[in-house]
């Protein structure tokens, strides 16, 4: 089975269109800004595929654009302007940050209740106590899908290839709230292969084109590929696709995989945000 990353994502703007328009008729419109600081292909790349999901559910989106120059300095200050703006519901920091800025400082003046992107602290705090609030949207998309899939979670055999605070920390912690057996791995592991065989589900998230082989994968196992690599005129991800697909159970592709539920989960937030913000109204 492959895993069709874009169709799950359709069902996730379904639902997301149609609390939009509830929100609506009670004079709401959700608002989502990206901030963006300098040029960067990729990043303007991603943040058009974000708004353009923004227009598709309905969810008023604009894009905040700072000089390559601008200082840590700027950047806080426009965060903190629009922390105030009632008609933002949800911020998000497109990453990376020009050399010489700091995105954990960057980020940490952005509301909590505003951080759709689940970095905060206050937010991955939440997470590790069990009480998921806004978390992080890589993660939360393989979690939604693994439930659509009805895949059995609970003392469920998990290895993650991965330990960063985007992915392999916080889906181990969402993992283990939903009493999972999570094994974490990383660039310091021994023997690779000898943890990802005991995986039920795999996840990998390393940024290496083609790491995980055939031989490393268990029959059966669902495996999330969350890798997005260029090589040559190709875009691939950590798993060797076409071998490991004779062997796991489901598979996601890259592209076409994990990414549009990423986004899915980046609009489902937002107006989870405008949600809780009317409430507190």
């Amino acid at each position: 089975m492959i895993i069709d990353g874009k169709a799950l994502a359709a069902g996730v703007e379904t639902e997301t269109a149609q609390r939009v328009k509830k929100l609506e008729r009670k004079g709401i419109v959700p608002g989502l800004a990206t901030v963006l600081v300098g040029e960067n292909p990729a990043s303007q790349m991603y943040i058009r595929l974000k708004h353009s999901a923004c227009t598709r559910v309905g969810i008023r989106s604009e894009n905040v654009v700072l000089p390559q120059n601008s200082s840590e300095e700027d950047l806080i200050e426009k965060i903190m302007e629009l922390n105030g703006r009632a008609d933002i519901s949800g911020i998000l920091l497109q990453l990376p940050l020009p050399d010489g800025r700091s995105p954990r400082k960057a980020m940490m003046s952005i509301l909590p209740e505003k951080d759709v992107d689940g970095f905060h602290p206050v937010n991955m705090g939440a997470l590790l106590l069990g009480a998921e609030k806004l978390v992080p949207c890589t993660p939360r998309g393989i979690i939604y899908a693994l439930e659509k899939m009805g895949h059995r979670l609970e003392g469920a055999e998990a290895v993650i290839v991965g330990h960063s605070n985007v992915v392999g920390k916080p889906l181990a912690a969402m993992l283990l709230n939903r009493n999972a057996t999570v094994q974490v791995c990383h660039v310091f592991t021994r023997d690779l292969a000898e943890h990802t065989r005991d995986a039920e589900i795999l996840v990998v998230a390393a940024g290496v084109p083609g790491l995980i082989k055939k031989e490393m994968v268990r029959e059966g196992a669902v495996v999330f590929d969350v890798g997005i690599n260029r090589v040559g005129d190709k875009t691939v991800g950590d798993v060797d696709f076409e071998a490991v697909k004779e062997v796991a159970s489901a598979i996601t592709p890259v592209p076409g995989g994990v990414g549009p539920l990423t986004v899915a989960m980046l609009l489902d937030q937002t107006v989870s945000a405008a949600e809780n913000q009317a409430a507190l109204i």
